[in-house]
């Protein structure tokens, strides 16, 4: 058995340090150029004998070669055997089979594979065998799950709130009327962390003239689907969901007011302006009603006003088809429906 030997001095700090095998020998002859201090200070008195102290510590240098060693390693080996757990049954067995499924997964949660008695096989085939198991398969935990959201989980969750409910109007008994008396839908997602509100309205709900309504389409722009008749607002400028609700809610509102103002300048739109072609004292209206007066004229039938050449059925589908080809565009369906209403109109189908 070897010993380590070293002097401290008052302020802590290490002067000597000998390794040897006799403590006395050792100590005499490496502590000698300390000896003269520390006899000068136990004259002084109990003081210095805290100025430096001499430490030994035991220490176990080459003890054992290569044999002992592994004959103390062998004598452990049966005792970790005997610590080492073995692994139990796993709980999927000692499930039952009519269990409360709702209290194995209250809440969404990561897979647990020691919760879902089902053999579940997810990732890569290797070898071209089979998707590795459930157990140890971090692909099952990367994706979310719906295990918590069952049928009878479902129920049990609706039968809960249903106390808080209110009970349905009976008299919102259809679609329809739901869309009459509520026109405004607000679309959100469900993490309350969510701030995009989505708000949307038919214009056919608003009430809305003629003029207002094609000023608010032209003011929203591409925010309108003419094919549903839909007006869509997206906010997302504010940090909370409450604050783009309420933003949305009043462009809607400055919208609808401002699509009611008549500025000076539009009374000064000419045809060439106009959203859309309109037929009411447009110039076709005015040369077909003065077309066909002539033609009564020089047939020599009964006379006939203007009013009931407008509201007749001649006159309603050459109105149609002109409308149609001038908002529409030409399209194969509005010439051919445009030559079809001309040729009536004219009495044209005898000569063609």
């Amino acid at each position: 058995m070897d010993f380590i030997y070293y002097v401290v001095d008052s302020d802590l700090n290490v002067q000597f340090i000998w390794m040897g095998a006799k403590p006395s020998a050792c100590l005499s002859s490496c502590a000698r150029p300390v000896l003269p201090r520390l006899c000068g200070a136990l004259a002084a008195g109990p003081r210095p004998l805290l100025g430096a102290s001499a430490y030994s510590t035991a220490l176990a240098v080459g003890s054992g070669g290569p044999r002992q060693r592994e004959a103390w390693r062998r004598s452990r080996t049966p005792q970790i055997a005997k610590n080492k757990r073995e692994p139990g049954t796993p709980r999927t067995e000692k499930m039952a089979v009519d269990q409360d499924w709702s209290s194995v997964y209250p809440t969404a949660a990561a897979f647990n594979p020691s919760s879902v008695p089902l053999p579940i096989r997810m990732g890569y085939p290797v070898k071209r065998g089979v998707p590795p198991p459930k157990e140890g398969n971090l692909e099952l935990i990367k994706i979310p799950n719906f295990l918590h959201l069952t049928p009878p989980a479902i129920k049990k969750h609706c039968a809960a709130l249903k106390d808080f409910c209110t009970e349905w109007p009976t008299v919102l008994d259809s679609d329809e009327k739901c869309e009459q008396h509520f026109p405004i839908e607000i679309d959100t997602t469900r993490n309350p962390k969510a701030r995009v509100v989505t708000l949307t309205v038919k214009l056919s709900s608003l009430n809305l003239d003629d003029h207002a309504k094609k000023k608010l389409i032209k003011l929203v722009g591409e925010r309108y689907c003419k094919d549903t008749d839909m007006l869509t607002i997206t906010t997302d400028r504010c940090p909370l969901r409450r604050q783009n609700y309420d933003y949305g809610i009043y462009l809607l509102t400055v919208l609808y007011h401002e699509s009611w103002k008549t500025e000076m300048w539009e009374s000064e739109k000419t045809e060439a302006d106009m959203e859309e072609y309109i037929w009411e004292n447009s110039p076709s209206q005015k040369n077909v009603l003065d077309t066909l007066l002539r033609i009564r004229t020089v047939e020599k039938t009964n006379e006939v006003t203007r009013e009931e050449l407008l509201t007749s059925e001649l006159v309603e589908n050459y109105k149609t088809s002109i409308v149609a080809l001038k908002n529409e565009g030409e399209t194969e369906n509005n010439i051919l429906q445009y030559k079809e209403s001309v040729t009536k109109l004219l009495n044209l189908q005898q000569s063609l």
